[in-house]
């Protein structure tokens, strides 16, 4: 057996390094470092209870409208306020723009161009993907950063700017839209949907949303050249690389559920267990966090998070990551994309698990699917806003409270918990979802999702990189500065 470090990794938000053991070619263990410690949980004691909307933001630069939207939620929650309906329709089409510019900013930037790279020069698509994703001279880049930009000026229009907004509040949005500003946002609206339908799907959203399981995306697959759209090219690369056969966790899928309107969900939320299919609700009380192999001090026993605590200890035995090790009723979760569309029960997706688990080609086809199902929503929800009416309304802290704010961003389920003790923050923890999917091992001994994804990928002899990691790592879409908060 042999040993190869790995990292740290580009085109990952943050910092990461992999530590593989490797028998007979294959992976057959993984340790997964997260390697930076930034300590925002110890700021945050303290301090008064809204200073978390200035602070929570800066965990992240592209996610942190979804640090904001959990902590508003923390902090109303705590209050027992109810927000207008134009509030959660404004912070819906903020969250959803975030969410899908980080979807689509992964597949362009950080996915794709793996495929461009002289490894697979032998492949026959391999001309196709160099010529359209390779670094500097693809084409991809200057015509999907254009679109990107484009889409984004909603948040400047919803937002007033990004990232580090402070229009999210816990009594709604701050930010009023005016009828003019309707009619603008609906354009941008219009101009993305334009962009996706011709360049990343080559097909109308509503046709990419009605594929009902394999079957029907391999005819869809088939129907057309690898060169007419991007999405028809990955699933080329996905066919020929058999990408569906690495990368699988345990197919225990968490979503805390995404977009409300009035108590529903765009998509709902639950624990998907596939190997059962059982669905179960989600308790935010059956959550802990492990820390036996984080370096950090504890108690044995894993802790909810209300009872976290975040003090480091740099050079604990055994410990070999800042990220803790979160448990649901002592299980591994998968979060994400994927996971929201197997918990909601899209057709395909469930379809695609229950034939293949979850692995690189089903992540990758879980978070374009949402993009072609969110757009429509967005559609909907700017035209239900209504001008005149209030976005926002006003609560007061109790001196003593607690409160739980539970999201999705891009990457899967976010949790906040505040405690509040004479009017300040006196604990505040947060789970974030690269830190579920990049857990260590807890003190039983089981390895977090992305640990048990990479056992048995295959790597080369000669491979300090192997690309097969780096596909399956990047099908996670991690974002390291999050986990390490």
């Amino acid at each position: 057996m042999s040993r190869l470090v790995v990292g740290p990794f580009n085109r990952v938000e943050g910092d990461l390094e992999v530590t593989l053991d490797i028998s007979g070619g294959r992976v057959d263990r993984a340790y997964v470092d997260s390697t930076l410690y930034r300590g925002f949980e110890q700021i945050l004691r303290g301090k008064d209870p809204m200073d978390a909307l200035v602070f929570v933001p800066r965990i992240c630069g592209i996610c942190s409208v979804t640090q904001s939207v959990a902590a508003a939620n923390a902090l109303r929650n705590a209050m027992g306020i109810s927000i207008p309906r134009n509030g959660q329709l404004a912070t819906n089409l903020i969250l959803a723009n975030e969410n899908l510019t980080d979807h689509f900013t992964h597949f362009y930037l950080f996915f794709m161009p793996d495929f461009a790279r002289d490894g697979y020069s032998g492949r026959p698509w391999h001309g196709m993907a160099e010529q359209r994703f390779k670094a500097v001279t693809g084409s991809a880049a200057g015509d999907a950063l254009p679109a990107r930009a484009a889409f984004l000026h909603m948040m400047g229009v919803l937002a007033g700017k990004w990232p580090h907004t402070l229009t999210l509040q816990p009594g709604g949005s701050s930010r009023a839209v005016s009828s003019t500003e309707k009619i603008r946002l609906y354009a941008m609206l219009r101009e993305f949907r334009a962009y996706l339908e011709k360049i990343m799907f080559g097909d109308k959203l509503e046709n990419i949303v009605k594929l009902d399981s394999m079957r029907a995306l391999e005819a869809w697959r088939d129907a057309r050249p690898p060169d007419a759209s991007d999405f028809r090219l990955f699933l080329e690369v996905a066919r020929d690389l058999e990408l569906h056969r690495i990368g699988r966790a345990t197919d225990i899928f968490l979503s805390y559920g995404s977009y409300e309107m009035a108590g529903e969900y765009l998509f709902s939320p639950g624990v998907w267990d596939a190997s059962k299919g059982t669905l179960s609700a989600i308790d935010p009380s059956d959550i802990v966090e492990d820390l036996s192999h984080s370096r950090m001090t504890g108690e044995r026993d894993a802790r909810h998070p209300y009872q976290g605590e975040t003090q480091p200890a740099p050079d604990k035995p055994d410990a070999y990551t800042w990220c803790k090790a979160p448990r649901w009723r002592g299980q591994v979760l998968e979060c994400g994309a994927l996971a929201r569309q197997v918990v909601t029960g899209h057709p395909l997706i469930r379809d695609m698990v229950e034939k293949t688990g979850g692995n690189v080609t089903t992540r990758v086809v879980a978070r374009l699917l949402e993009i072609s199902r969110v757009i429509p929503a967005m559609e909907s929800w700017i035209k239900s806003l209504s001008p005149g009416e209030p976005f926002c309304v006003q609560g007061r802290m109790p001196d003593n409270a607690k409160g739980v704010g539970m999201v999705e961003a891009a990457r899967g389920a976010l949790g906040h918990w505040l405690v509040v003790k004479e009017g300040k923050i006196a604990n505040y923890q947060i789970v974030a979802p690269t830190t579920w999917n990049f857990s260590p091992r807890d003190r039983d001994g089981i390895p977090g999702a992305l640990e048990q994804a990479l056992v048995g990928v295959p790597v080369g002899e000669h491979e300090r990189v192997p690309l097969a990691v780096q596909h399956v790592v990047r099908s996670f879409d991690p974002c390291m500065v999050c986990t390490v908060h």
